[in-house]
């Protein structure tokens, strides 16, 4: 649970500021790999553990993800930390920190595949949107409204008295260059997973699949454009109305990107090759979903 505005956090507390932004981000990329990967059949546990397209989102977790959150934890523990801690964390935190990196994706996975498995695809797609969602209004506004001040601040030092100079010193610093790193890794292996299962499951339901061009650039606007956009006017609204008016605020603006037809999410969902309609479970061979998008 966060703290109250203008309260401190305690250091022996300090694992909710990194657990609960990279608790979101690893949910909504385990959601989004589940989305793209399914086939709407309804396999049991079992079988989605032994299908390929779970194989491929456990090793990306736990071979990029994973371990990138521990590189940045190590070398810039402030940072990592919403400069609400130091390199003196418990040692459960950090393993807590790994283990939840792993295991939120996978989590996410197994709903986004339920959720289609049920007919209801594009419920799967809004968990990898909100996933991704509540990420950005972390950074953004955090738990006292100074969320990006936290994240352009290379040092805590440089929190106090921050300025949009502070910003463009973070964009200078060793945590940025670092960033840009990560993401060089995280951004093209996501890809490389998504754009062909997403062609794949367009493929299964008769429809021309977009082109992979196409498809990069949109989940790319969708999770650096898009989302982060929302972030900052679901901010703006918490300021202006209030925790209680903002969230109320945040979710009608969801609400009105989401009607059939005409919302902004609906479009973007079905421009991706997604649609409502599922095959059914008893005309496809037990183990075909987990070959067909083998990547």
């Amino acid at each position: 649970m966060s703290p109250l505005p203008g309260k401190p956090m305690l250091s022996k507390s300090v694992g909710a500021a990194m657990v609960q932004v990279d608790v979101f981000w690893t949910y909504g990329i385990g959601a989004g790999l589940g989305l793209a990967s399914s086939s709407g059949r309804k396999p049991h546990l079992r079988e989605l553990v032994e299908e390929a397209p779970f194989f491929h989102t456990l090793l990306f977790l736990a071979v990029a993800f994973a371990p990138a959150g521990f590189v940045a934890l190590w070398t810039s523990p402030s940072w990592q930390t919403m400069h609400a801690g130091s390199r003196d964390l418990p040692p459960w935190v950090v393993a807590l920190f790994g283990i939840t990196n792993v295991t939120q994706g996978l989590l996410g996975f197994w709903v986004a595949r339920w959720l289609c498995a049920r007919g209801r695809p594009f419920a799967a797609y809004l968990q990898w949107v909100l996933g991704y969602f509540c990420l950005y209004f972390i950074l953004v506004h955090g738990w006292d409204g100074t969320g990006y001040q936290r994240f352009f601040s290379p040092t805590k030092e440089a929190l106090s008295g921050w300025t949009w100079a502070t910003a463009r010193t973070w964009l200078g610093s060793d945590i940025a260059r670092l960033l840009a790193a990560m993401l060089a890794l995280v951004v093209p292996w996501l890809l490389a997973l998504t754009v062909p299962w997403l062609r794949a499951r367009a493929r299964e339901r008769g429809l021309e699949p977009p082109s992979p061009a196409f498809l990069s650039a949109s989940v790319l606007g969708l999770l650096l454009v898009a989302l982060p956009a929302l972030a900052v006017v679901s901010s703006l609204l918490v300021r202006w109305l209030g925790p209680w008016g903002g969230a109320l605020g945040t979710l009608a603006l969801f609400a009105a990107l989401s009607p059939r037809r005409f919302g902004l999410l609906r479009l973007h969902f079905e421009s991706l090759g997604l649609s409502t309609g599922h095959p059914s479970a008893s005309t496809e061979p037990r183990q075909t979903a987990g070959r067909a998008f083998n990547p």
